[in-house]
């Protein structure tokens, strides 16, 4: 049977819409309940397109987590050291 894309292929191998991209990116920015089906939505075998973009959210959220600490952790040495060299010049 084909659906209204055309599509007329095993239901795990079925494209995702637009909007389905859209409505997944909304449900993973949910803080706790969306990191849980993104993880779910991960491993599952289902839909393969809808997993690969699960996967590639999950690869683009750590990759934000990782610079995030980075610039963390430099601007957090920045700071200290002109507070200490502050100090060191009165």
């Amino acid at each position: 049977m084909t659906d209204k894309y055309g599509y007329d292929g095993p239901e795990q191998f079925r494209p995702l819409s637009p909007w389905a991209y859209f409505g997944y990116s909304i449900l993973f920015a949910i803080p706790l309940v969306g990191f849980i089906l993104l993880i779910v939505f991960s491993l599952s075998n289902q839909n393969i397109n809808r997993r690969n973009y699960a996967r590639s959210f999950f690869c683009a959220l750590v990759i934000v987590l990782i610079l995030f600490g980075v610039l963390l952790v430099s601007g957090a040495a920045g700071g200290a050291y002109g507070y200490f060299s502050s100090l060191n010049r009165a």
